[in-house]
């Protein structure tokens, strides 16, 4: 099962919004097949294992890191080719919790007289595939909040400069965070104040990872840029890259002068507020795993509202003073016993800065 989990992740950058799967196939104590889904349309990993194994496929044992699917989507349901090839036993590290399979792929294998098991690593398989489980379940993507910030807490010195508060090497490291990403979250005052492209910039990536794929075969992850004011225009650099825009705002928009990558969408606001109504927006546009990168409001204003589900705070070694730029906006916090909670998942150092993830933590 821990070769099917690293196998799924061969599929991080690519697969959305489908999830990340791996399936190792064994006969006879040896390993007869093993694959991974790649991309939505192609053949899922139990597919791509039973093709690897041949006719050795029969009568061998699956490990999955996600139920099989159960329906016909863009490729036939695959517990239906586990049975069809003749498997005798399927052991999966997780229920899938799409409404479309939930517990019918593991009936549709036992109906067929196939023993199965669910639970393996199932708390890898969770981390692996945090952003479609986390839609499944409540229609909204997982949120990863990003901050940059100096020993002392600052993002930028008073003026507004900010280039560039982390090292290099940290800066690569939030490519291949971005690059995992279906899309990346900010605003209009981001983009009017430093205008940045806000892509994954491949070239960035660790060696492995560009030998591992074809840049062909590679996406760019959805930018979208609140812009409750109409302020972005195709003079910012954002359209110096030919790939989706999409600019949120809750009034009727003119794109006649934008490109036709860029899309608007009108968000709404009923009983909910603007930011929950958008995130419920971008679930049912199969938007699984979010970025954010914006300032101090926006990041504020996600952590009040319990948006988000992970931090992810590069911390540099320097100090910028008290005239500095504050990491977020809660000026609602009055009490201690008031401030959000996180717990800490993992703390990394990256030559000199560090990269802490936090998750947030329910009371």
């Amino acid at each position: 099962m821990q070769l099917a989990l690293d196998l799924a992740t061969k599929g991080q950058f690519t697969t959305t919004p489908n999830p990340s799967v791996g399936c190792v196939l064994v006969k006879n104590n040896e390993i007869v097949g093993q694959g991974f889904h790649f991309k939505a349309g192609e053949p899922h990993a139990e597919v791509m294992a039973l093709n690897h194994a041949g006719e050795n496929a029969k009568g061998a044992v699956a490990y999955v890191t996600l139920e099989p699917c159960s329906h016909f989507g863009r490729t036939p349901p695959c517990a239906r080719s586990l049975i069809k090839a003749g498997i005798t036993k399927v052991i999966v590290a997780m229920q899938d919790p799409n409404p479309q399979v939930a517990g019918r792929g593991l009936s549709m294998l036992q109906a067929s007289g196939i023993e199965s098991a669910v639970g393996l690593l199932e708390e890898k398989a969770e981390i692996l595939n945090k952003g479609f489980l986390k839609r499944m379940r409540t229609g909204k993507p997982f949120v990863q909040l990003k901050l940059a910030m100096s020993i002392d807490g600052k993002t930028a010195m008073a003026s507004g400069e900010s280039k560039w508060i982390t090292c290099q090497a940290a800066r690569e490291d939030v490519q291949q965070e971005r690059a995992k990403a279906c899309a990346i979250l900010s605003t209009a005052q981001t983009v009017l104040a430093d205008n940045p492209l806000l892509n994954v910039r491949w070239e960035q990536l660790p060696h492995s990872v560009q030998q591992e794929y074809q840049i062909e075969n590679l996406r760019q992850p959805i930018r979208i840029i609140l812009d409750r004011q109409h302020q972005i225009n195709s003079n910012h650099r954002l359209f110096t890259i030919a790939s989706p825009i999409w600019l949120i705002s809750d009034t009727t928009r003119n794109m006649t002068a934008l490109p036709e990558y860029c899309k608007h969408i009108q968000i709404n606001i009923t009983t909910k507020s603007y930011l929950e109504t958008l995130m419920i927006e971008l679930g049912k546009r199969h938007i699984n795993h979010l970025w954010v990168e914006g300032g101090a409001t926006l990041a504020g204003s996600l952590i009040k509202e319990k948006l988000v589900d992970e931090l992810i705070v590069y911390i540099a070694p320097k100090l910028l003073g008290n005239q500095a730029k504050g990491l977020c906006d809660l000026p609602y916090l009055n009490k201690l016993a008031d401030a959000p909670l996180w717990t800490l998942k993992s703390i990394e150092q990256i030559e000199d800065d560090v990269k802490l993830i936090y998750r947030y933590k329910t009371k």
